[in-house]
């Protein structure tokens, strides 16, 4: 009551010139949040341009707005401290000051942790993480929602809220949530072990034992993978993260390999030429990768001679690998039709023992009497 008292005898003792040089103290320092955002802050940010790190500038650019909305908060408290009632004094007004600023430092800190933070970008440098990533989004997300719960930690406390209990109930919270999901966190824990190790990315051609085809997204939860049928499976990233994954988009050359039977009938000559033929075939093609060719008279089949081809194609794209593929094959039935060596085919042949029937002796005619 007494400060009550206090405040409306200063007001009634506050004459008009008190009021102006106030609000004068106001407008000066709104005209100095003008000089300082036109001018003064950009000549700083140039200047800290020039040091051989970044991170003074990107801390100057996330703390522009704070600054400007600073100036006028610091305005008004001048003009408070001017005026013959010393408001600044009054609990209220001392809490409120105080939220603000604090207010003000989580919200630079809230704009330092976006996506487009060098932070983000240096550590996707270092470990290697795609544009189309979703880790970086995803920790970002995490550092501001931790900077929003710290601001309204430390303004709670601020006006004298106890926040203990609150922490308590969250690790609580926290733990049977934890339980409850704990799939969820697997899922969570797979994405985190995919997006940083990247055993895979989208667009590739993946084989693992539960499914074969192309990625198409990847979130922290399940990755999406589109099959040759057409057909889209989404796979929770813990079951990804637990098998071996073949990438087939990571060869960079495809093989080739089959065996080529011929008749028994063919001569050990003609099957010499062949073999030579179709080697030099494969090492003169365009196509063709030449550091590993392997073709062999390989073994005696139960219908065939076997001649073994093995080789890789530069290319590693389906469609390309299948025509090569093509026109080797029909160069192969040229050769051997040149050389006229037939390709065998399953057969049997089998062969049957004539049989000799006993001679019948005729029967003696004293036996018959």
């Amino acid at each position: 009551m007494e400060r009550w008292d206090a405040f409306v005898r200063s007001v009634q003792r506050m004459e008009w010139n008190d009021y102006a040089i106030a609000f004068a103290i106001f407008l000066i320092f709104l005209l100095f949040r003008k000089l300082f955002t036109r001018y003064i802050f950009k000549m700083v940010v140039k200047m800290s341009r020039k040091t051989p790190t970044e991170v003074f500038t990107n801390v100057l650019l996330a703390f522009e707005a704070p600054l400007r909305l600073f100036w006028v908060v610091l305005g008004t408290y001048l003009a408070l401290v001017y005026l013959p009632f010393n408001w600044t004094t009054v609990e209220f007004v001392k809490h409120l000051y105080r939220s603000i600023i604090i207010i003000l430092i989580g919200w630079g800190l809230y704009n330092y942790t976006s996506t487009q933070s060098m932070v983000f970008v240096r550590m996707a440098r270092k470990v290697d993480i795609d544009e189309d990533s979703m880790l970086v989004p995803f920790l970002s997300k995490i550092l501001r929602f931790t900077v929003v719960a710290l601001v309204i930690v430390v303004v709670a406390g601020e006006w004298g809220y106890s926040i203990s209990g609150f922490v308590a109930g969250l690790g609580l919270g926290g733990l049977a949530f934890a339980l409850a999901a704990q799939d969820t966190i697997g899922n969570f824990f797979g994405g985190v072990i995919i997006i940083t190790e990247k055993p895979f990315s989208k667009g590739d051609w993946i084989k693992t034992p539960s499914v074969e085809g192309t990625v198409e997204d990847i979130t922290f939860r399940s990755t999406q993978i589109r099959t040759f049928e057409d057909s889209v499976i989404t796979v929770p990233n813990s079951t990804l993260a637990n098998e071996p994954i073949t990438n087939w988009s990571q060869m960079n050359k495809r093989r080739i390999t089959f065996s080529l039977g011929v008749t028994y009938s063919t001569p050990r000559e003609k099957l010499e030429r062949c073999v030579r033929r179709i080697d030099a075939l494969l090492r003169s093609h365009e196509e063709v990768d030449p550091d590993v060719i392997m073709v062999h008279f390989s073994e005696f089949n139960d219908s065939s001679l076997e001649i073994f081809l093995y080789f890789f194609t530069k290319t590693t794209v389906w469609a390309e690998w299948y025509r090569i593929k093509e026109n080797i094959n029909l160069e192969i039935l040229k050769i051997l039709e040149e050389e006229n060596v037939h390709v065998a085919f399953p057969s049997r042949t089998v062969y049957f023992e004539k049989e000799e029937r006993p001679v019948e002796l005729e029967d003696d005619p004293a036996k018959k009497e």
